[in-house]
């Protein structure tokens, strides 16, 4: 017997939900089913509306602190889930992943230093970069047809050449959904290690593997990621719950983290709100239950997917995600330059999907969709996608 309804259709109009208002800016009408920005469309676990309702009825909001109880629900967290050792001291509350790996950034580069990053890969890493007057330093994965891997031997080359002072790493992947192996995570700390290089791991996805899959943390694969990691999470993408703006950061070695977090905390980047700090714990103290019963629906979501494009789609591909609730759609066979894929999508099928090039140039033929919703949604989605292929005899290329 389940205890949450992930198929309940909720209507997120006039709740500033980004991924509704911000449409027309984003693709110019307003029409559209939003399988775009990576949030869930599920009702967040009860316990933690629970505790922000409980904390919100008392009548004084004033200057709150992070009690060691919250501290301890992250550390606590890591260890029954992903069998991952941290320490008080090794965290730092963050006011969001993406600001995290900003905040990085001014610490440990300087303008006009290298940063690598591997495209296709979420979009924020290349525009933070860019717009602090730091260079992208391209190491692209390379896909073989059937899944994608990292390009070390390009790497250590970089490393040599560029030599960046950074590379963000995104583990899991995001578009793609790849949990990196502990060896492919082993090699890349060490070849950053030789080159004087820190890696900024933004793991927001790893709390999301499927499949029985175990995340694998970057300062977890060995001493050379340990000496030059620092590591971005947050329940968010979890629990469903990034407007708390409730993430964190570890950084194992005291030697990087001393003056990080000094410079962090007497600018009071570090010092979390009332909100973010009740939420987060109740999400890790009580929110395991639901989190389970949405990665297996998530999952069936995945396979209902897979199954419908084989059955109705011939010619659309996917690349089988291995954490998250994000699928890389395949549209090559097609042969369709990406300006009439994505005008398929949203004047023919009136869907909303992240266009792939906006992750890199790599990610051209590709487009990638949030099955995060409600199974009638998705299954309306893929319809509609299938009607408008047929509609515009879009076939693909023998």
């Amino acid at each position: 017997m389940k205890k949450y309804d992930f198929d309940r259709v909720i209507d997120r109009h006039g709740t500033s939900a980004a991924k509704i208002d911000r449409l027309d800016a984003m693709f110019g009408r307003h029409d559209l089913t939003p399988l775009w920005i990576a949030d869930l469309d599920f009702a967040v676990c009860p316990e933690i509306t629970a505790a922000l309702h409980s904390r919100l009825n008392h009548p004084v909001l004033g200057y709150s602190d992070a009690s060691e109880s919250y501290w301890d629900s992250i550390i606590q967290w890591n260890r029954r889930r992903h069998g991952f050792e941290l320490s008080r001291e090794e965290l730092a509350f963050i006011p969001g992943v993406v600001k995290g790996f900003a905040l990085a950034l001014h610490h440990f580069t300087q303008r006009g230093d290298g940063v690598v990053i591997q495209p296709p890969v979420y979009t924020p890493f290349r525009t933070v970069v860019e717009g602090n007057g730091r260079r992208v330093v391209e190491n692209p994965l390379v896909f073989d047809g059937d899944k994608y891997v990292m390009d070390l031997e390009g790497l250590a080359a970089l490393l040599r050449t560029e030599k960046p002072s950074m590379m963000i790493l995104c583990n899991p992947h995001n578009p793609i959904g790849i949990q990196w192996d502990r060896a492919t995570l082993a090699e890349l700390a060490r070849l950053c290690r030789e080159a004087g290089c820190v890696v900024v791991s933004d793991e927001i996805h790893g709390d999301l593997t499927l499949g029985g899959r175990r995340h694998i943390p970057f300062l977890e694969a060995g001493d050379d990621a340990r000496a030059i990691g620092v590591m971005l999470a947050a329940p968010s993408k979890t629990f469903n719950i990034p407007g708390l703006v409730s993430s964190w950061m570890a950084v194992k070695n005291p030697d990087l983290r001393k003056d990080f977090y000094h410079w962090l905390e007497v600018n009071e980047f570090s010092s979390p709100v009332m909100i973010s700090v009740i939420g987060a714990e109740a999400a890790y103290r009580n929110g395991e239950d639901w989190l389970n019963e949405m990665l297996e629906y998530v999952e069936d979501n995945i396979e209902f997917t897979r199954d419908y494009i084989s059955r109705n789609i011939p010619g659309l591909s996917m690349v089988e995600p291995e954490a998250s609730f994000l699928v890389w759609l395949d549209f090559r066979a097609f042969n369709m330059p990406q300006e009439e894929i994505m005008r398929l999508l949203l004047d023919k099928a009136h869907l909303a999907l992240n266009d792939g090039t906006m992750f890199g140039a790599q990610g051209a033929g590709f487009a990638r969709l949030n099955v995060g919703t409600p199974r009638c949604v998705l299954r309306k989605a893929l319809d509609s996608l299938r009607q408008a292929l047929v509609e515009n005899e879009v076939a693909a290329e023998a």
